[in-house]
């Protein structure tokens, strides 16, 4: 054999050989576990974390340790509707459903100045359902039906204060993009700058008395609609007008949702009432001094 094939020969055993040790190196790493480098956080992770160190367990002895649940809490939900100046055709409807731009910049500035921090109803029922702790001085700021000035005059103050806030809207309006109304699209930006984005039905009707299939019409359909357009899916909704019957409750649960807030006046919250929420409505022309009495209980 002469020499320069002998070399061949012996250049192919090393490459052979180099590459049998690459091979093993890549199996040996292919089969180490990895580690993991997400640290569970001292507060627990919301309800459906698929995180990696979300979704790890307590161990007993920590929920040996664990407090009770509050059996309440005090959180109060303000309720708006319309965010602008009146028409000239205002009724009297109308004019107590409608806050003027400079009355909610008063109310937003003292909530801002008294140090009381915007929550979501989420933060709320995991507080209740799971011992989620909440900021001192937390408020719920809710707004009712998706009307166009809540895009124009709302979202840009809220930005402004960095307060977070919930939107209920309708499917139907937002599909035919009525001009009094939002469009998906500004529900779409609304809801990626931190908003949040729930259910107010597909239509605005009484829901009382309705058949199965109506109900999930409205209900499931406006649940679809918005996850659609936001990625998001809503968990909680807002009773048209107030009305609801059991057979809404049930569909309601059915479909996924968490909780339903109502018009009914009231402050405090229970795991018994997540479908029963009670509201402070804020009303068109009152003072900051009574926003402010309203806002505190007094």
């Amino acid at each position: 054999m002469n020499r320069r094939r002998k070399q061949s020969i012996w250049r192919i055993a090393i490459g052979l050989l180099f590459s049998v040790l690459c091979v093993a190196a890549i199996l040996v790493v292919a089969v180490e576990p990895t580690q993991a480098v997400w640290e569970v956080p001292e507060t627990m992770a919301p309800s459906g974390a698929t995180s990696q160190g979300a979704s790890v367990g307590k161990t007993e002895a920590a929920k040996e340790t664990e407090a009770p649940l509050p059996d309440d809490a005090e959180v109060p939900i303000l309720m708006y509707h319309y965010v602008s100046e009146l028409p000239p055709d205002a009724d009297v409807y109308r004019r107590d459903l409608t806050v003027s731009p400079e009355a909610f910049e008063a109310q937003l500035q003292y909530l801002d100045e008294a140090d009381y921090h915007p929550i979501t109803l989420t933060d709320l029922y995991l507080h209740l359902s799971e011992g989620y702790p909440l900021p001192e001085n937390p408020v719920i700021l809710t707004f009712d039906d998706g009307y166009r000035d809540a895009y124009e005059v709302v979202f840009p103050e809220l930005l402004d204060h960095g307060f977070p806030a919930t939107f209920f809207v309708l499917a139907t309006p937002a599909h035919y993009e009525s001009e009094a109304y939002l469009t998906w699209s500004q529900v779409k930006e609304m809801s990626d700058a931190g908003m949040d984005i729930q259910a107010h039905g597909r239509d605005h009707v009484d829901l009382r008395g309705r058949s199965y299939d109506y109900l999930v019409y409205q209900v499931l359909g406006i649940k679809e609609a918005i996850e659609h357009h936001t990625g998001r899916a809503p968990r909680f909704f807002c009773y048209p007008s107030g009305r609801w019957d059991a057979d809404v409750i049930a569909v309601l649960e059915s479909a996924g949702y968490r909780g339903a807030v109502t018009t009914e006046w009231g402050r405090m919250h229970t795991r018994e009432d997540f479908f029963e929420m009670s509201r402070l409505r804020v009303r068109g022309g009152e003072s900051l001094e009574s926003f402010i009495a309203t806002l505190e209980g007094e």
